[in-house]
């Protein structure tokens, strides 16, 4: 049986009255315009913004953390989501900018691959994120 790719990741924010606007301002110009709450396995409420292809959810933590999130051990070390032009990586960019987030680099070329056009930032948890336009020729 084929896999059509990723169906859903799942990520654990400290603050879900926080998280929740950004992301979904972040991704529904991006084509993530469902939302739908789901009860977890502790009772909590996961917060699923649909996408063209996947959906991300949120969930607030349950568990005290005592350092900072920390992308070289082990777990997720970035989430990349795509978009549909280099104009939707340079608009989300510039969103990015004017609410303050903190951007890494970009938006620009990477030598990922033939094309790639990307803006790499971070979640207010500290969560890295990347918006990246590949062209379908140099896929």
């Amino acid at each position: 049986m084929r896999s059509t790719g990723v169906h859903h990741v799942d990520l654990v924010v400290s603050s879900i009255e926080r998280s929740l606007p950004f992301y979904r301002d972040l991704l529904a110009p991006l084509g993530y315009h469902g939302i739908s709450e789901v009860e977890g396995e502790r009772g909590e409420t996961i917060y699923y913004l649909w996408g063209p292809a996947a959906s991300i959810g949120l969930r607030e933590a349950q568990s005290p953390s005592r350092a900072p999130y920390d992308r070289y051990a082990i777990g997720l070390h970035h989430l990349a989501v795509d978009a549909a032009s280099r104009a939707a990586v340079d608009e989300r960019a510039e969103w990015l900018r004017a609410t303050g987030a903190e951007i890494e680099s970009g938006p620009q070329e990477y030598v990922y691959s033939l094309g790639y056009y990307a803006v790499f930032f971070y979640d207010p948890d500290g969560l890295k994120l990347e918006i990246v336009h590949v062209p379908r020729h140099a896929a």
